[in-house]
């Protein structure tokens, strides 16, 4: 962790924060307690949680981050990263650049090239802990001195147990991607759990209880809710779309570096991204991915 010195340094820092959807606008939010910040979404409704605690709202990025001492990102994906400060040149000069969008190892190192204050810092977990400060968080970058600061920083976001500093963006979106793997393999094996309990006359609720102890035990508690209907799957903690834009990532890395070895079609995760394609194709991309276990595995009541 950083010394008393830099923690203070770091008290009260203007901070431009690009991309307030749900997860971005929780750890905005956990950063307001502490420093001065403009916010920018796309979609400017995004922002009005924010500015009704007290954060100042930007029309455009590039207002976002005059002035500021750190712009922090949290984008769709690699290509509205691209979009919004890549291709415009958006970061100032010395400014570091906390990147939490959820990008492939290649990406990270594309931006590290372009961008020399650029620290790769993916989240991992969804809303619930996000609003708890318990996330796991990398924070990668080859500057030590930065990657302190930036531990720092992001701190108020992390378990202090997962918070984990590392020498790249790289590995930091790395470590992102096998936990993204992990959930969506995770919840597909689900699925086929509940498959194979109907096939051999098991209810749900049953499947959940016998998965207790096994592999499954972490996704079916988190998911158990879903699957209850205690809880909606719209407006839910992790979107079908952003989980299959990440699947999509993964596939692409391991083709990129493997290309046609065996073994490295990751079947898997492409077994896990049909169904989160098919609830896509049923407009349920923008609901929880805990669509797949619900309205992908019963007739959806409309």
């Amino acid at each position: 962790m950083c010394s008393r010195r830099t923690a203070e340094r770091l008290a009260g820092m203007r901070i431009a924060f690009l991309g307030t959807g749900r997860m971005g606008t929780e750890l905005a939010l956990h950063l307001l307690a502490d420093h001065e910040l403009t916010v920018w979404n796309r979609t400017t409704e995004r922002t009005a949680r924010l500015a009704e605690a007290g954060a100042q709202i930007a029309s455009t990025p590039a207002q976002a981050v005059e002035g500021a001492e750190v712009v922090v990102t949290a984008l769709f994906g690699p290509d509205a990263v691209r979009e919004t400060v890549i291709e415009p040149g958006l970061i100032p000069s010395g400014v570091t650049w906390v990147d939490t969008t959820t990008v492939s190892p290649a990406d990270a190192d594309e931006f590290a090239a372009a961008v020399p204050t650029y620290v790769g810092v993916p989240v991992v977990g969804t809303l619930g802990p996000a609003r708890q400060g318990k996330l796991g968080v990398y924070v990668g970058t080859a500057d030590a001195a930065r990657r302190e600061e930036v531990l720092e920083l992001v701190a108020p976001w992390a378990d202090p147990a997962r918070l984990r500093g590392v020498d790249s963006g790289r590995a930091a979106a790395t470590g992102k991607l096998l936990a993204n793997l992990a959930l969506a393999i995770s919840a597909q094996g689900l699925r086929e759990a509940f498959a194979l309990g109907a096939a051999c006359g098991v209810d749900a609720e049953a499947t959940l209880e016998m998965l207790d102890s096994t592999g499954l035990a972490f996704i079916a508690g988190m998911k158990g809710p879903f699957v209850r209907r205690e809880r909606s799957t719209e407006g839910g903690d992790f979107t079908a779309d952003a989980i299959a834009k990440d699947a999509r990532l993964m596939i692409d890395t391991v083709q990129a570096a493997d290309g046609d070895r065996p073994g490295s079609d990751l079947p898997a995760l492409r077994a896990a991204l049909a169904s989160l394609e098919a609830e896509q194709a049923a407009g349920h991309g923008d609901r929880d991915f805990s669509t797949i276990l619900v309205e992908g595995a019963e007739p959806t009541q409309g």
